[in-house]
């Protein structure tokens, strides 16, 4: 919390930059100011926006309405509140024409207030703003509620004149209060930028159409466009921090100083930098392990440019901070040391900008600072500034041009032409259709399929259900179906067959046609997964065989399709059978051989191959039951390969489901299989519990499952929140080691969770007290000592190996099991 002299020292030093920065103005080259539909000047600090005469520029209709706010106290505590007592109101398409005397980039700025007027009603106004290149806004309504509106644009402007179009639509009207055309330095909008989602170089970016959504001040107040060398507002950052608890306000009152030719005031003013939010120091017996974030609404589908601005204030030395940054879960930046990227200074300013796609069925934007990976560096990071611009780029098609009599042999000319390109590509798709035909080409979206190196192959003669694929070394990959082979097995997709949907798209029961039942899981092209995820489970699956995961038949790629190909699953989702259907109650014994089974699937991924498989995605909609009720493991579209032998973890983006996801995971983005050990203890949890784990419904203290359960557990009172289905079957022993097991899984740290070859070894014991009934069944006991003592032998004397088939069992269905613990084990339940 900023203390009384903080705020005092700060408010100074802002007072201090307002002088400064006065002094040090950018003088643009272009630079018109109008304050829309008055017949006077507008004093906005020392910048003067014109009455709206149309000395310096044209108005193409200057006869539409001028209208005045007759309520100007609702704008009266506003930011420059004198531009929104006026407006100029357009009826019909109109333009603004602005000389352009240095071409480049330019903020076109633009005020909107819907006050009501006695002949129109500008809440109800909808409309269309365009330049002869862009469109800037389309179809835009202003807010219903009276609030105003303000819109800024970032534009490239290669011509002479700039035409500002305003296109009322459906018989409404347009309307603008204040407008600004503005010219800033090029720099100010490099050409590059760093992609976030795929970790690539963004090319072109200078000559895109930007419109900034958000301009933030990290740790500081808000600065107004009086104290910023291009006007621009900076809000402070203290209503988008998820955790303001996490976080703390610091500043400096020094001199900050730029880099030349590559930093200026002119990119952030030095208030900007001289705050900054930090990430709360710990104690000297505690290490950070979380991030500090913020969220904000963006308009889904499309991609934006994030810039954080940098300048360390807070270290003594150089080399001193080291931290990493994130956007979206996805690594911005890691281990960066702003002393290094500063020249080797302090208190120098620095700028990154990078780019990212936001998915169509999100509106979330998150950024986050966290500590270093970095051995022996103190946990820390700072955020001084963040920019947010949307890249809307949308080529003028819509521009609404005066007509005249003289270009109608133009318009049929064209028209004409436009028809004829029609039908000549028709003709060649047809004719490229049939050759297709004639071919049988498959689809080339995947095709050559490599894994290890190897190249798939589609071996055309082997068509009844689909054709074999094979990989290099690997050998099999399963068959490659055709798309009209899996619309038949599925009655053409039939939305009665869907048995299950998923992050990846809809799962369809299917009928082959030797009769063979299959679940074909068909990507859907808006989800957030992909073609990453589908080529991880084919390559996964295709290597992989243990009859506690689920097997892949095979895939589909053809017509750009993304479909995979399952075994049959009788009996569906653990999650169906524990709550939310009417399937018929589990008892305690089939839990406990589900979750058996469950963990011996999890415990081959993590140890049957040279390096470990992460899946990242346990929950219980993801264990499927066979006609028998054996658990299979499935969906291995977000599974990791675990990390090298010299190495403790996989840094990665945090992907997972909510409320299963490993908190040291989320915070750090640091990926083990101790993640997957985590959710498994969820997993446990609900099957214990029978309820989701996330209900919104119930009392704060219960939405979540995980810390509700060990608020309880810590207790000793776990057994009070059993599925009262199944409380009055469970011997005491067997539920006091299963929640152990649940407690250890879900510990804070990884390091202090068990291994999955443990988590499995304590649940199988816990099944022997369910079956023995109470420690005194010594015989039982001995027999499955013996029986666990034969297979620790044989685990010694095998090594680990693949099944071939579903139906084959591998070493690695073993748990990996010590004679130490078993004794151990029956000397604490004999003790009790």
């Amino acid at each position: 919390m900023a203390t009384p002299n903080h705020v005092l020292g700060l408010l100074i030093f802002l007072a201090f930059l307002k002088l400064r920065n006065a002094a040090s103005t950018f003088n643009p080259e272009d630079n018109y100011l109008i304050d829309c539909g008055s017949l006077t000047n507008t004093m906005v600090g020392q910048r003067v926006f014109e009455a709206d005469t149309g000395r310096s520029w044209t108005l193409t209709t200057p006869n539409n309405i001028i209208a005045n706010n007759t309520t100007p106290s609702t704008v009266s505590s506003l930011d420059s509140s004198s531009l929104y007592l006026n407006a100029r109101i357009f009826n019909k398409p109109s333009s603004y024409s602005f000389p352009i005397q240095q071409k480049g980039r330019h903020f076109i700025r633009l005020y909107f207030f819907p006050f009501d007027n006695k002949d129109f009603n500008l809440t109800t106004a909808q409309f269309s703003i365009s330049t002869q290149d862009n469109v800037l806004l389309d179809n835009f309504r202003p807010r219903q509620d009276s609030i105003t509106a303000f819109k800024e644009f970032s534009v490239n402007l290669t011509r002479d004149t700039l035409i500002l179009t305003f296109s009322p639509e459906n018989n409404s009207v347009a309307f603008v209060n204040a407008l600004e055309v503005v010219s800033v330095p090029d720099n100010l909008i490099l050409d590059t930028a760093q992609t976030v989602n795929t970790k690539a170089t963004y090319r072109g970016l200078s000559t895109q159409l930007l419109e900034t959504v958000y301009r933030i001040n990290m740790g500081g107040p808000k600065i107004i466009s009086v104290n910023d060398t291009l006007w621009r507002t900076w809000v402070p950052d203290g209503s988008y921090l998820v955790d303001p608890k996490l976080a703390q306000n610091v500043s400096y009152g020094g001199t900050i100083s730029y880099i030349n030719g590559a930093t200026s005031a002119e990119i952030a003013p030095d208030l900007v930098y001289s705050t900054a939010t930090r990430l709360l120091p710990q104690n000297s017996t505690m290490s950070a392990s979380y991030n500090v974030t913020w969220n904000f609404n963006v308009q889904a589908g499309f991609s934006y440019v994030v810039r954080m601005h940098f300048c360390d204030i807070v270290s003594k030395a150089l080399n001193n901070l080291y931290f990493s940054s994130y956007i979206n879960s996805w690594s911005a930046t890691n281990d960066i040391d702003l002393s290094t990227l500063a020249a080797n200074t302090l208190h120098t300013a620095v700028f990154m900008d990078f780019v990212v796609d936001i998915p169509g069925e999100s509106n979330r934007l998150s950024v986050s600072i966290g500590p270093s990976d970095i051995n022996n560096v103190f946990p820390d990071g700072i955020l001084n500034g963040l920019e947010i611009m949307k890249i809307s780029s949308s080529y003028a098609g819509n521009v609404v041009e005066p007509k005249s009599k003289g270009n109608t042999g133009a318009i049929v000319g064209a028209v004409l032409g436009v028809m004829g390109v029609v039908i000549v590509a028709i003709v060649v798709f047809f004719c490229l259709r049939k050759r297709k035909r004639a071919k049988k080409q498959q689809s080339k979206t995947w095709l050559p399929f490599s894994i290890n190196g190897g190249t798939s192959q589609s071996l055309a003669s082997r068509a009844t259900n689909g054709t074999a694929a094979t990989s290099g070394v690997n050998g099999n990959l399963g068959y490659r179906f055709s798309f009209v082979v899996l619309q038949e097995a599925t009655n053409n997709f039939d939305e009665n067959w869907v048995i299950g949907l998923g992050g990846f798209g809809k799962v369809y029961k299917g009928v082959l046609r030797d009769d063979t039942k299959v679940a074909v899981k068909r990507g859907n092209p808006k989800s957030q997964q992909g073609l990453n995820e589908f080529r991880t489970e084919i390559e996964l699956l295709s290597r992989l065989r243990h009859r506690h995961l689920v097997s892949l038949i095979g895939f589909c790629d053809e017509r750009n399709e993304m479909i995979l190909v399952y075994e049959y699953m009788e009996k569906g989702t653990l999650k169906s059978h524990l709550y939310g259907s009417n399937l018929p109650n589990l008892s305690w014994e089939q839990r406990l051989e589900i979750c058996i089974g469950s963990a011996r699937g999890l415990h081959y991924l993590h140890t049957g191959s040279a390096k470990a498989i992460i899946h990242r995605d346990v929950k219980s909609a993801n264990i499927l039951l066979d006609e028998n009720l054996m658990a299979k493991v499935a969906d291995f579209g977000l599974s990791k390969t675990g990390p090298e032998l010299d190495q403790t973890h996989v840094s990665t983006a945090v992907k997972g489901s909510f409320g299963y996801l490993d908190p040291e995971y989320f915070r750090r983005q640091q990926l083990t299989e101790k993640s997957d050990v985590y959710s498994f203890g969820v997993v446990l949890l609900e099957v214990l519990c029978a309820r989701p784990v996330i209900d919104p419904t119930l009392p704060r203290e219960m939405v979540n499952l995980a810390e509700w359960g060990m608020k309880w557990q810590k207790r000793g009172e776990l057994d009070q929140i059993v599925d009262p289905r199944i409380a009055g079957d469970i011997k005491p022993d067997s539920l006091r080691k299963f929640a152990e097991t649940v407690e250890k899984c879900l510990a804070d740290f990884g390091v202090e969770r068990p291994t999955m070859g443990d988590v499995l070894w304590n649940l199988e014991y816990a099944f022997q007290l369910q079956e023995a009934g109470s420690t005194d069944s010594l015989v039982n006991s001995i027999n499955r000592i013996t029986e666990l003592s034969s297979q620790v032998r044989d685990m010694n004397n095998t090594q680990p190996v693949m099944e071939t088939g579903v139906g084959n069992i591998s070493s690695n269905d073993l748990s990996d099991i010590s004679m130490s613990r078993v004794f151990s084990q029956l000397i604490k339940s004999e003790g009790r």
